[in-house]
C-alpha cells in the first residue's frame, strides 16, 4: 500500500486540552479505517506545522477521504506520498 505523509496545522482548530487531542486522533484513526487506511504513526512537531502524520492507503482515492477525513476536524494539511529511503534508492539506481 502506498504510503502518505501530512504536515498539520491547527489553523483555527480551538483544542483546549491534550485529552481533546487525544480523542481526534482516536476518531480519524477510525475514519480512515473505513477509507481502507491505516495511521501508522503522528507526531507532534515543533516549528512551521503542528503534527505531522503518516499513512498507508490502499489507493489515491482512500488518499484523498482520508486528507479530507483529517480536514473535516479542524486539521489544515498537506498530503504528500512518500517513499521508505530503501526503495527510494532503489529507485535511483534503476535511472
Amino acid at each position: 500500500m502506498p504510503t502518505y505523509a501530512t504536515l498539520v496545522d491547527l489553523a483555527d482548530r480551538d483544542v483546549q486540552n491534550a485529552q481533546e487531542l487525544a480523542t481526534i486522533w482516536g476518531e480519524i484513526r477510525t475514519e480512515f479505517e473505513g477509507h481502507d487506511t491505516e495511521l501508522l504513526d503522528s507526531y507532534a512537531a515543533l516549528g512551521e506545522h503542528d503534527f505531522l502524520i503518516t499513512f498507508e492507503a490502499g489507493d489515491r482515492e482512500a488518499a484523498f477521504k482520508s486528507a479530507l477525513t483529517l480536514h473535516r476536524h479542524g486539521l489544515e494539511g498537506k498530503t504528500m506520498p512518500i517513499v521508505d529511503t530503501d526503495d527510494f534508492s532503489d529507485i535511483v539506481d534503476e535511472v
